[in-house]
């Protein structure tokens, strides 16, 4: 018998999810993380877990990880330095980047432009030339090559990229840089951009290589010492890496792109909110992941994540596929403070994260934090993350009341309620990216409410977004587990093609995609992996744009069935279309195996009365004012049981919060299912 087993490594808390491959039967865990060294978490939540489920660590055949070591390496600037190659004449091509200022009209005089991941002394210039239709203009001059990367191993580089103008096309020039340097630069990794981002516009193709070489080195270490621990904690698993589209690969294959894996922790979880709505009969969805340090919310259509081309992680935005996920800097360990200038209350972006943490943590923090407001409110138990960290109520009101003096409030509630309504608002701004910034009205989608925090706020933002039902899954917790270890291994190819669809033939555009699936299935078939599920993608735009949308389709589809797709999307973003030809610009393929076996639950069918379940009453603080709500033990409850506001259900890895003139109907698949009753209403 083998197992697989997702790990999800958060700022806060790590989170396991065991899974019996031949039963589909799982077992969860839920554990501290370990800032310094990540792997001293996994690892105890792999103890965890595994004495949960009564097996021995050598039971465990795969290991599927999702991380943050690539994010962290980036919004902590603290990734390897970089040389970076290009062609004569393109030296500043990051320098120059493109001319968007963030903010209002008046953002560039306060907008500090970030420093590039290579910095122009690291950055080198090659006598070559390629033409956009592949043909070698000019030679490579292969004496200069070898005396500019020797320069760069004089200022001590720790990574290469290469990047020449027009690789995408015809990729040699760039191939033969990268033996060179294997001669002259022994030891460091190289990205090429004809591998990395094998399409046209030569700054994000050359930036997204660099941010792929910035990370690659901490990605290689921590990969490896993470084998290592496994190996050496005798765990003898096959270890994949959870990608940014939401995806799995290789630890081989992420390390020589880890750029594809920036976003690799929340995709996990809007992988697992799929597979648990799917069970209650919802597919349209709005996720929401409140950890505690941020809030990942993304939106799915008919049970597919929107995947967009860019990839965003701080300043920094990247052509790599992603599942479309906002992050907003609101969490559990968000920090209230007061300005003293204007004594208006504001909460996060900072947070106190793992270490200290809280100050109902009781490790030495004493900031007011989200969760301290959660515990003076009376909606958190006396114990998180089953009994690993008991709550010190005194330090959180003590915290909390911090805030209270500083703005001259009667009560520490009034300020854990303010703090509470302030971080909600943040988290609705996010959402509102996802939804009505896109074209999308959230009251026709489903809410998933999960991470550590989510449950205790999902009822607000329901209230807040008009999105019914509010779902919130059986051990939200760890969903993002959950999703490392239902999810499959994936791969893509993409190339630039810059045709009129006019002018290809069905046959044509087919023999194209048809192409770059088989090269995404070969790489696939070397990670062991048969290819199940084949998903195509095009950049499409009006001829004469400068700029192109993402629209999947059907090889049947044809040249007019990919324009009219592109029409339909074009006509949502904007309102209008064009009468002029489309052109097609970039062609993707995405190869999936196939999805491993998880049970769903099934609970024991009740009679909607959930009084076996009821474990007592605690006093809550909700719109002003003390009202007594029930408690309840949720592995007690049974399929239809209707739980009416206020209540709270607890659980291992979280606690639900159900606001009065609410209620929760237990699905017989274990979520809970929260919509405003008839009053409310």
């Amino acid at each position: 018998m083998s197992y697989r087993l997702g790990v999800d490594v958060g700022g806060t808390f790590t989170d396991v999810l065991l899974v019996d491959e031949e039963t589909g039967s799982t077992w969860r865990a839920k554990t501290a993380s370990t800032p310094s060294d990540q792997s001293v978490g996994v690892l105890h939540g792999i103890d965890k877990v595994c004495a949960e489920a009564g097996i021995d660590r050598s039971a465990v055949a795969h290991v599927l990880h999702g991380t943050t070591v690539a994010t962290n390496a980036i919004l902590e600037g603290k990734g390897a330095t970089v040389g970076l190659v290009t062609t004569q004449g393109f030296r500043q091509v990051l320098q120059i980047a493109r001319s968007f200022v963030p903010g209002g009209l008046a953002g560039w005089i306060i907008w500090p432009k970030p420093e590039p991941l290579a910095a122009l002394e690291n950055t080198v210039e090659v006598p070559e030339r390629i033409g956009s239709d592949g043909t070698v203009i000019r030679p490579l001059d292969e004496d200069a090559v070898r005396s500019e990367l020797r320069k760069l191993r004089e200022n001590g580089v720790e990574a290469l990229a290469v990047s020449l103008i027009n690789a995408f096309a015809n990729d040699a020039h760039e191939r033969r840089i990268a033996e060179i340097a294997a001669e002259e630069l022994p030891g460091i990794e190289i990205s090429l951009s004809s591998v990395v981002l094998p399409e046209m516009r030569e700054y994000e193709r050359a930036l997204t290589t660099v941010a792929n070489g910035y990370v690659q080195p901490q990605v290689a270490r921590y990969v490896a010492n993470l084998r290592t621990k496994l190996a050496d904690e005798g765990v003898p698993a096959e270890l994949s890496i959870l990608r940014s589209d939401g995806g799995l690969s290789s630890a081989g294959a992420a390390i020589a792109a880890p750029v594809t894996m920036l976003l690799s922790g929340p995709a996990g979880g809007v992988t697992g909110a799929v597979w648990v709505a799917e069970q209650s009969g919802h597919t349209e969805l709005l996720t929401f992941d409140m950890g505690g340090t941020s809030t990942d919310v993304a939106l799915v259509q008919s049970a597919q994540a929107r995947i967009g081309r860019e990839t965003k992680v701080g300043d920094l935005t990247v052509r790599a596929s992603a599942v479309d996920v906002r992050t907003v800097g609101a969490g559990g360990g968000s920090i209230a403070h007061v300005p003293g200038l204007t004594r208006a209350l504001r909460v996060g972006p900072q947070s106190a994260g793992a270490e200290p943490g809280p100050a109902a943590y009781g490790k030495g923090g004493d900031a007011p934090t989200v969760t301290d407001a959660n515990v003076v409110l009376g909606y958190l138990p006396a114990a998180l993350a089953g009994g690993e960290i008991t709550l010190d109520r005194a330090a959180a009101r003590a915290a909390v009341q911090t805030v209270a003096d500083a703005m001259g409030l009667a009560s520490v509630e009034q300020a854990a309620a303010g703090i509470i309504d302030i971080v909600n608002e943040n988290m609705l701004g996010g959402l509102r990216l996802v939804s009505v910034q896109q074209g999308f009205d959230p009251r026709d989608f489903a809410l998933v409410a999960f991470g550590g925090a989510g449950p205790l706020h999902a009822n607000a933002l329901g209230r807040l977004t008009g999105a019914w039902p509010v779902i919130v899954p059986p051990s939200p917790g760890v969903l993002c587990a959950l999703g490392d270890a239902t999810t499959s291994a994936r791969d893509e190819s993409a190339r630039t093609v810059l045709r009129k669809l006019g002018d290809l033939s069905a046959e044509e555009l087919a023999a194209v995609f048809r192409d770059l699936s088989e090269s995404a299935s070969a790489r696939l078939a070397a990670q062991g992996v048969a290819a199940e599920k084949i998903a195509y993608s095009a950049d499409v735009r009006f001829v004469g744009q400068g700029n192109e949308l993402p629209v999947t389709f059907d090889l049947d589809d044809g040249p007019a069935g990919l324009a009219a797709k592109f029409d339909a999307e074009h006509e949502r973003l904007f309102s209008f279309n064009l009468t002029v030809d489309h052109e097609l610009v970039n062609a993707r393929a995405t190869v999936t195996g196939a999805k491993p076996t998880v049970t769903p639950i099934h609970l024991e069918k009740g009679d909607g009365d959930p009084a076996s379940a009821r474990t007592g009453t605690t006093p809550v603080y909700v719109d002003g004012g003390f009202v007594d709500a029930a408690l309840y033990d949720r592995l007690k409850l049974r399929a239809g049981d209707v739980i009416p506001g206020p209540a709270i259900v607890t659980e291992m890895d979280s606690t639900t919060l159900i606001l009065p003139g609410h209620a929760a109907t237990t699905d017989p698949s274990g979520s809970l299912l929260i919509r405003p009753t008839a009053e409310e209403a």
